[in-house]
């Protein structure tokens, strides 16, 4: 597979994948709005967790409220850097860079899923509420986000060497494939 078509395979799985969890996150905001607008909570764990529906016009905690523009800045500026990271990374018979592109496909599927939302609604639909902590609602396209956050910080300090992500560079140096991984030559990089 030559450089020019593992960048489209990457890009075609980053596409399928990020739909597929797009299509998830609205599937579960459709219920939430079916079966919890103008309901009274649906108690999971009396005191712990329970389905509340919420629609935020802000960014995660009620912040920014009304701001639909930014947000919709915000969500182009995260695309693009996603499809960026799909370009540069190896292709997909380099399993090490497997964690990675999850991420990048969770954060874009996130990202997605509540631009969604803010562009046909004007607002985001929350539903998770976690009553014990008093954690403000959520839904499942800010669970892809925080999840992928979360594991990507853990990837960058304890999984990744600084050399395997010289490839996000804008001029990223030539450099053989690490050990005990698949060669990048099969790449053309």
């Amino acid at each position: 597979m030559n450089k020019k078509e593992h960048k489209g395979a990457n890009l075609a799985v980053w596409a399928a994948a990020s739909v597929i969890l797009v299509l998830l996150d609205q599937y579960t905001k459709m219920l939430a709005v079916a079966h919890l607008k103008g309901q009274e909570p649906l108690v999971i764990v009396k005191g712990v967790f329970e389905l509340l529906y919420s629609e935020n016009r802000g960014a995660a905690f009620g912040m920014l409220q009304g701001r639909q523009g930014f947000f919709f800045l915000i969500g182009a500026v995260v695309l693009a850097a996603a499809a960026f990271a799909m370009v540069r990374m190896p292709s997909w018979k380099n399993t090490r860079y497997h964690w990675l592109k999850l991420c990048v496909i969770m954060i874009t599927a996130g990202a997605l899923g509540n631009m969604v939302d803010r562009v046909s609604q004007g607002y985001v639909v929350d539903f998770l509420y976690f009553s014990l902590i008093d954690f403000p609602i959520f839904n499942v396209a800010d669970i892809y986000v925080t999840v992928s956050a979360a594991l990507l910080v853990l990837l960058m300090f304890f999984y990744y060497s600084e050399e395997e992500l010289d490839i996000f560079q804008l001029h990223p140096k030539k450099q053989s494939a690490p050990a005990g991984s698949d060669s990048e030559k099969e790449d053309g990089q």
